[in-house]
C-alpha cells in the first residue's frame, strides 16, 4: 500500500520562466530527498537496468551525446553528463522538443536530493486548459516510483501497473498532485479560479476510464 499523503508532502514543486532563443519558456521544478547516497541515486537514474524498475523501459546509448528512448514515451539526446552530480537532455515527445536537467546533491538533513527541471515552450491555450499539472502529475508519478524503488526495491513502477491506476488510491494521488501544482501555479501568479479549473481538468484526464 502506498502512503499517498506522505509521498505528495515529500515533494517540492515550483514554477518559473526562462528566455530561450525561441522565446520565453515555462520552467517546472520538482524535487525530493531519498534515504540513500548520491552515488546510489545517480545509479538509479542512469543505469539502464534500474531505470525500468521505477520509471519505464529505456533503450539507446546512455552516455554523453547518446540518444535514448523511453518505451511509449519521450526520447532525446543526452547533452550534459556530470556523474554523480547530474545530467541534462532533450525531451522529445509528440513532435515537440523540451529540455530536462537532473541535479543530485546531499540532502540538508541526510540522504540524497533529486531536483528535476523541465523547460518547455507551452502554448497559452494548452497552459490555460491544463496548467502545470499536465506534465507535473507525470513527474510526480515518476518520483513516486523512484521512492518505492529506493525504499523497497520494488520492481514494477506503480505508474506502469494498470491495476493500480484503477484504484481509489491512484485517483487520490493524481488529485493531490494536480492540486499541489495548482498551488504552485497560484504562487507563480496564476488566477486562483483558473488554476483550480485547470487542475480539475488535469485530474480528470489522468483518471478518465475508457
Amino acid at each position: 500500500m502506498i502512503d499517498v499523503t506522505h509521498q505528495i508532502n515529500a515533494v517540492r514543486r515550483s514554477l518559473g520562466t526562462r528566455v530561450l532563443e525561441a522565446g520565453e519558456a515555462r520552467v517546472q521544478t520538482i524535487s525530493q530527498t531519498y534515504d540513500t547516497t548520491v552515488e546510489d541515486l545517480w545509479d538509479a537514474c542512469t543505469n539502464a537496468e534500474r531505470i525500468p524498475r521505477w520509471f519505464m523501459p529505456i533503450s539507446g546509448e546512455l552516455r554523453l551525446r547518446g540518444r535514448y528512448q523511453l518505451e511509449g514515451n519521450a526520447g532525446g539526446v543526452i547533452e550534459r553528463c556530470d556523474p554523480p552530480k547530474g545530467f541534462a537532455a532533450t525531451w522529445e515527445f509528440g513532435g515537440q522538443v523540451s529540455w530536462i536537467e537532473v541535479r543530485l546533491s546531499p540532502g540538508h538533513e541526510g540522504g540524497a536530493r533529486l531536483e528535476l527541471e523541465h523547460v518547455a515552450h507551452v502554448s497559452d491555450d494548452l497552459w490555460e486548459q491544463y496548467g502545470p499539472g499536465a506534465t507535473g502529475v507525470g513527474w510526480d508519478l515518476g518520483l513516486l516510483g523512484l521512492a518505492m524503488h529506493i525504499s523497497t526495491g520494488a520492481e514494477v513502477p506503480p505508474e506502469m501497473n494498470t491495476e493500480w491506476t484503477k484504484t481509489a488510491e491512484y485517483r487520490r494521488f493524481v488529485e493531490l498532485s494536480a492540486d499541489r501544482w495548482r498551488e504552485a501555479s497560484v504562487a507563480a501568479g496564476a488566477e486562483p479560479e483558473a488554476a483550480r479549473a485547470a487542475a480539475e481538468r488535469t485530474a480528470g484526464f489522468y483518471t478518465a476510464t475508457e
